[in-house]
């Protein structure tokens, strides 16, 4: 059985920060890339940045500049430090990790439950 917990969302007002953790845990052989994604009400789900097992990152256009992604590989945990957050950026966040649960087995991606971020006044 695999989970990802995420945690850190919450609400902070328009120039904050917040940061989001993600851990795995569970029969785990190996990750690859992990991700955050974000959706809106009424919008779909949408990358906001990913990062591969070496530490090579990705992020939208939303989210560069503003945000860092990074991991710990022995806590099998990745990272999201959202600064300078504007109301748009108000969305349940989603952790996903492409992990393989045994040696020979594919690839498989897994979703965290979400933890909601606002940004308001």
């Amino acid at each position: 059985q695999v989970q990802l917990v995420e945690s850190g969302g919450g609400l902070v007002q328009p120039g904050g920060s917040l940061r989001l953790s993600c851990a795995a845990s569970g029969s785990i052989f190996s990750i690859n890339d992990m991700g955050w994604y974000r959706q809106a009400p009424g919008k779909e789900r949408e990358l906001v940045a990913s990062i591969t097992s070496d530490g090579s990152t990705n992020y939208s256009d939303s989210g560069k500049g503003r945000f860092n992604i990074s991991r710990d590989n022995a806590k099998r945990t990745v990272y999201l430090q959202m600064n300078s957050l504007k109301p748009e950026d108000t969305a349940v966040y989603y952790c996903n990790a492409d992990l393989k649960v045994k040696m020979w087995a594919r690839p498989y991606g897994y979703w965290g439950q979400g933890t909601q971020v606002t940004v308001s006044s």
